[in-house]
């Protein structure tokens, strides 16, 4: 899975360039009309197209912006300042060829002593943050490898050279990637080994697979469910796995990924980020704006307390977060044990529409913000059910891959409310995990869609 924030930082890094890169042209451009030089205007924004056309080209080209040059600063910035050289270049070039070349001359220098001016600037300035960002996030992937046969050895090396993208935690050995002796592991040793790395914050554990233990795939994938770690199988030469098709390359070496999720990909969880903050927003600023203090007024004449009630959730990777809502019940020392039930005596009446027209959920627009959660996915249960059910259901801890949703598929298909029955938990768990493996934006607008036409049914399970 990639990293999110390297993700971001090379977003931040083209669209600072290309602001400032627009920016100088711009200043120059003033400063040569100032020192009576005059152009037309058609010929300015000719030139300002060229300037900005050259640059995306130059570093597409040059892969400047690319995941594997934003790991190492020495690389980015030798390819920033080979961009601006290559751009210069062409950009003389072009101006040779078209008329009005001494204003374009005058011009041409303003804006290259502008751009040399931010290229050294950003670089000192990314030398002094860099440091303290890699402090505060995580730039780097931790894994663990575990067992060793030949592929896995290379794999072994290949994640050693390529330290500054993967850091390879330890959690037994001091040595920065995990590979456990050379003894052929057993497989309660490779399941203890699993949950070692989950219990280290690792999620994603690469497993080298022997022929003859291909049969105990499937025991290794139910823990790795169980302790929300991702497997990635390191299978023998000429090996082949037929029942796991997905295969990932990293260096020269096959890599199979027993998950299939849409979410693996960093453009996908950009994507879906994206679009949680704008809609969250939207909902805040147009209808909890008024509707907050309104449901504020009511719940507090109807029963004292607080007017939102906050709950410890289970959330992605299986992290507890703080879960808000707005008080639909009487305050009682049941809330972190006992579902809500119809008829229930610890509702209000204003908790009775509020949870009938979930608007209840609302403030939970403001978990999204917070990144907790999201608009669409699996809805977050009380610690205790996770605890519960984790040792119950097949494949439940899957859910917990993503981040929980406001709403989500087993919801608009009738799974929501209480679940006495753990067949009931069951087919929403199913359902959750079928949203994972096929989310699209169209299927989150779907959903959607549905929610907000439920609101004006009377749902058999909203209470």
């Amino acid at each position: 899975m990639q990293n999110r924030y390297l993700y971001s930082l090379r977003i931040i890094l083209a669209a600072v360039d290309f602001v400032c890169i627009n920016i100088a042209f711009i200043i120059a451009y003033h400063i040569t009309v100032s020192i009576h030089y005059n152009f037309s205007a058609d010929y300015y924004l000719q030139l300002l197209f060229v300037n900005n056309l050259l640059w995306v080209l130059n570093a597409n080209f040059m892969h400047l912006y690319h995941k594997k040059t934003v790991y190492s600063s020495k690389l980015l910035f030798a390819l920033r300042w080979k961009c601006g050289l290559v751009h210069l270049t062409f950009f003389a070039a072009y101006i040779l060829i078209t008329s009005q070349v001494k204003v374009s001359v005058a011009l041409y220098l303003l804006f290259y002593l502008l751009l040399n001016i931010h290229l050294l600037c950003s670089q000192l300035t990314y030398r002094l943050v860099e440091p303290i960002l890699k402090l505060k996030f995580r730039f780097k992937k931790p894994i663990a490898l575990v067992g060793i046969s030949e592929t896995s050895d290379q794999l072994a090396n290949f994640l050693r050279r390529t330290h500054a993208r993967y850091d390879l935690k330890s959690f037994l050995d001091q040595h920065d990637c995990l590979i456990v002796n050379e003894t052929p592991m057993s497989l309660v040793a490779t399941c203890e080994q699993i949950k070692n790395a989950a219990d280290n914050g690792i999620n994603d554990v690469y497993v080298a697979v022997s022929p003859e233990k291909t049969s105990e795939i499937d025991t290794l994938l139910v823990e790795a469910h169980n302790q929300c770690v991702r497997l990635k199988l390191v299978p023998h030469f000429n090996e082949s796995l037929p029942q796991l098709q997905r295969y990932n390359h990293i260096s020269n070496l096959s890599v199979i990924n027993a998950n299939t999720e849409p979410f693996e990909e960093m453009n996908s969880r950009f994507v879906k980020r994206v679009f949680d903050l704008v809609f969250s927003a939207l909902v805040i600023v147009f209808i909890l704006s008024w509707l907050y203090p309104i449901l504020a007024i009511i719940i507090k004449i109807q029963s004292p307390g607080p007017v939102l009630f906050r709950q410890l959730r289970s959330g992605k990777n299986n992290r507890e977060f703080w879960c808000y809502k707005f008080r639909s019940m009487r305050v009682n020392d049941e809330a972190d044990h006992k579902q809500a039930s119809r008829d229930d005596s610890r509702v209000t009446a204003i908790g009775k529409f509020m949870r009938r027209t979930s608007l209840d959920e609302f403030p939970q627009f403001f978990n999204v913000l917070l990144g907790n959660m999201s608009i669409v996915g699996p809805r977050p249960h009380m610690v205790k059910h996770t605890q519960h059910y984790r040792n119950v259901i097949d494949k439940y801890m899957v859910r917990h891959y993503l981040k929980p949703g406001i709403t989500g598929w087993a919801q608009v298909n009738g799974f929501r409310g209480e679940t006495r029955e753990t067949e009931s938990m069951a087919k929403r768990v199913e359902h959750d995990i079928w949203y994972l493996e096929n989310w699209s934006v169209s299927l989150d607008l779907k959903i959607i869609f549905y929610t907000v036409a439920n609101i004006f049914k009377s749902e058999q399970n909203a209470f």
